[in-house]
């Protein structure tokens, strides 16, 4: 049975500040397989590292992300904390320290969920600045953004994200999973469609395709743990850890 590869999703931001230095630099010291986190483009052209496309919800400022300069930047804070909102290169160069662990890199969109013009080229050329293409996945829920990617760097694995209203406006989940097959090498789907549709979704991917997302809890990961899902995303990976730890020491014959 596979075992399934954990991902700490914004670092692991029920452990430490989401998309934050201070998380990613913890999180390499679990047995993750995977870090994810999400990257917009701001109007002055600097990548960050950031979640949403306003800061109101993470920092001590408020408005829109893309009119940060990088003056701006490094004077607004993480919530609660001494860390400011980093560049990606920042991220890279700490994640790259650690050999093996892969990379869910998530490209944003604007305040109007608009794509950012340009934000491919310039997270493809970071990537490849620090010799990371291999371990990353370039991952949207836009498919038009992972063919965007697919056309920048065909070298780079890319993920697509899907919940259930998300399918419901590409036509439904079977259709969305059709178009989407070629494009992605890992199709990650929220965990309440992924139950509800289960025999759909198996009929169509193999469980080493499959991610489920976000899943925080012993009651929610351990079915899907079980199941020997092939990703499973987790802002507790430590917990998701311990469960699979659990589950493969079980199933080891004395």
């Amino acid at each position: 049975m596979t075992k399934t590869k954990i991902t700490g999703h914004r670092g692991a931001r029920n452990i430490w500040p989401e998309n934050s230095l201070t998380g990613f630099r913890n999180v390499l010291a679990l047995d993750v397989d995977a870090v994810e986190f999400d990257v917009h483009l701001t109007d002055a052209g600097e990548l960050i590292v950031i979640h949403d496309a306003t800061l109101d919800r993470t920092t001590d400022k408020t408005g829109e992300v893309r009119v940060l300069t990088p003056d701006m930047r490094g004077e607004t804070h993480l919530e609660g904390t001494a860390d400011t909102v980093p560049t990606l290169a920042d991220v890279l160069a700490v994640l790259a320290e650690k050999d093996g662990k892969q990379l869910h890199v998530e490209i944003k969109s604007d305040a109007a969920k608009q794509p950012y013009p340009g934000i491919t080229e310039k997270v493809v050329a970071e990537i490849e600045r620090f010799g990371l293409a291999d371990r990353c996945h370039l991952t949207s829920f836009d498919v038009t953004v992972l063919e965007e990617c697919r056309r920048v760097a065909p070298n780079i694995a890319r993920l697509v994200s899907v919940n259930a209203e998300w399918a419901a406006k590409q036509g439904g989940l079977e259709t969305f999973l059709d178009n989407v097959e070629g494009l992605a090498a890992i199709v990650a789907i929220h965990h309440e469609l992924m139950a509800a549709e289960w025999d759909l979704i198996t009929a169509k991917l193999p469980l080493e395709r499959l991610c489920v997302w976000t899943l925080n809890e012993e009651a929610l990961m351990l079915p899907w743990l079980e199941r020997g899902i092939g990703h499973l995303t987790s802002d507790s990976p430590d917990l998701a850890l311990k469960l699979r730890h659990n589950i493969q020491s079980h199933r080891e014959p004395a």
